[in-house]
Order: structure tokens, then sequence, then C-alpha cells
């Protein structure tokens, strides 16, 4: 019997964060396997048919092309917002369908696409949620820093074009100039209350906290990080202690629906602790794909073409494709969004801050 292949793109090795990569596949696969043990698409069983993007945007549009010529259906995945860029650029200029699990930057595609569709929310929505919780507890005073990347400096962007309309200010800290050490002395002169970490983990993450933590100026500033870098079990392998009470987006509901709990299990016995976010994104894109292809077939055209028709229960909500305002792909309006942390009386415990 034929099966129905399906391209799957994910960070697997270094220099992309591989435990996000890891998430995200162990989100897939176990919808793979649902969908396989409920009969398949037609009596066809899919196959999930990875590649590693090693969080480079070069080496994705190469295994779209790769992926195109072999016959897959669509192509899923990826965490990168560069490189689900570069995967979605390549897959519009193919004519192949795309859906972007865990990607958040807002410009995906430079034009508007129907082979496109996307999970995750825009960047723009989640951090200018984040900016509003800075500003309710009482931050105005903002430090971020970065590293040269569309992702970070679009964040930047959101974050400074929304704080500043409110009376906040945000300096930028660029971190291939600074040492963390450097970062404190900066902290304390300009007198931020806040301290946003938009650059890559570990590094130069996991050193910025340990000498914030460390600093006996800065004990009243808050270290934040909406992209999410705490959400994994490495964030507190590395930190430990410092590691908590670091404010981040998470992309779950307080509670999860009953699909959402038995995927829950699943997702713990595969990954041996609690799945993140990024492994729920996975398995609801396999969740919404196999809708399509019951009800549509596996015709590339005709999977694209039922994006704006998709209403799926998925993990996290009743999944929903619309053409949202600057944004050129088809967008699930919206995912639920959470700011949490890690619990200081108990790290490995996350809290509902906003």
């Amino acid at each position: 019997m034929t099966t129905v292949r399906i391209g799957a793109l994910a960070p697997l090795t270094r220099p992309g964060w591989v435990e996000a990569g890891t998430h995200l596949l162990a989100g897939l696969e176990a919808a793979v396997y649902d969908v396989n043990d409920g009969g398949g698409i037609a009596g066809r069983p899919l196959e999930l048919v990875v590649r590693d993007t090693a969080a480079d945007p070069r080496r994705a549009a190469a295994a779209v092309d790769e992926l195109a010529r072999s016959g897959v259906v669509a192509v899923v995945g990826e965490y990168h917002s560069v490189v689900a860029r570069a995967a979605a650029a390549r897959a519009d200029a193919l004519g192949v369908p795309f859906l972007c699990s865990s990607a958040v930057l807002d410009a995906l595609t430079d034009e508007p696409t129907d082979w496109v569709a996307r999970l995750a929310p825009a960047q723009s929505r989640g951090w200018q949620l984040y900016a509003d919780f800075l500003l309710g507890r009482g931050h105005r005073r903002i430090a971020v820093a970065t590293q040269p990347s569309v992702y970070w400096a679009t964040g930047t962007g959101v974050l400074r074009d929304h704080l500043a309309a409110r009376g906040g200010s945000v300096v930028e800290l660029d971190m291939g100039a600074r040492t963390p050490e450097a970062v404190c002395d900066e902290l304390v002169a300009d007198r931020a209350t806040a301290l946003l970490l938009l650059v890559g983990h570990p590094d130069p993450a996991v050193p910025i906290v340990r000498a914030v933590r460390r600093d006996q100026r800065l004990t009243e500033v808050v270290i934040g990080a909406p992209a999410g870098q705490p959400e994994l079990p490495d964030w507190l392998a590395l930190l430990g202690d410092d590691g908590a009470a670091v404010p981040f987006l998470r992309y779950l509901p307080e509670r999860l629906s009953p699909l959402g709990a038995r995927v829950e299990t699943t997702l713990r016995a595969r990954l041996g602790g609690v799945p993140s976010f990024v492994a729920f994104e996975g398995y609801d894109t396999i969740a919404v794909l196999a809708e399509v292809l019951r009800a549509h077939g596996v015709d590339r055209a005709r999977v694209a073409g039922a994006w704006p028709h998709v209403s799926v229960d998925g993990t996290r909500g009743r999944i929903r494709f619309s053409r949202t305002p600057g944004i050129g792909v088809w967008q699930w309006a919206w995912p639920p969004i959470q700011v949490v942390d890690r619990d200081p009386a108990d790290p490995g415990r996350f809290r509902t801050l906003g």
C-alpha cells in the first residue's frame, strides 16, 4: 500500500535549538501515529519524511526542493522564524502546501500566498501582549539584549513602538559588542527596571542571566524572555534556580481540552518529561493536515485551497484559518497566549502571570 508522504522540517542539530526541534518532532510523530491508528487517509498511512534544518535558511530551502521532487503532498513544521521564512518562500515558488507549526515572524512571506498557512500566533500579537504585561507591572524603562537577526530586530521594533505609545522606552544592548558584565553596568546607568533576552540560547542568554543574578546592584531588575527560552527543560538544567522568575510567552490555554489532556500524556511518555507548547503545535499541525487530506484529497492545489475551510478541534482549541491584516499567509487567529514563568519556589513548575 502506498503511503501519503508529508515533509517535516525541524532544527535537530546545532546551531538550531535542538530541544525545540525534538519537541516539535515528538508532536508531529505522535499525531501521525494517531492518524494511522485511526485508519490513515482513506486507508493509506501517513509517512513523515523528516529533514533537519539546523537553523539554516539555505538548508531549509534545499530541503523543500528535495521534498517537492520526492512527491510529498505538503511540508510542515519548523521552529526558527528566519528558517521558516525561507521554507515558505520556496514552497510558494514550487506550489507545495506549507503548514508552519511554530515560527511567528509576521512577514513569513513577502507577498500574500495561498500555499502557506500558520498555527503559531504572529510575533506582533504576542509581543504586544508581553509589552502590556510589562507596563501592567510598572515597567517603563526596558533594556533589550539583542543580536543581529530579522526576528530579534522585528521583535525590538514591536516592543519599542508599543511601549513608546504608552509612555515606555526601549534601549538596545548589542551583544556582539558587550560582555554580560558590561550589560550589568549599562542596566545600572540606564536605570532600567527590566532586561529582555532577545538573544540565542544557551549562548549568550545563559551567561547574561547568571551575570545579572549575581550583581547586587540589580536585585530588583526583572529578566524577561518573550521568545520563550525558559519553556524547555535545558533552561532549567543550565540555570537551576537562576532560571526562575523569567516571564515568557507560552502558546497554551490555562486548561487543555480533553484531546489536549490525552495528547499531553502521550507526549510525556515520548519526551520523558513535560511537553512544551512546541510539542502541542506539532501535534495540531498533523491534526489539521490530516483533516484537510481526508476531506479534499492529496492533490497539492486542493490542499492549499482548503486552508480557508479548515475547522478542526486541536489540543489547544478550535483551529480555523483566516486572512489577517499585515500577514500574507493563512493564519490561525488566534491561538491562546499566556505570560508565564518558572516558580521560584519550585522551578520545575510554571506560574501563569497574565
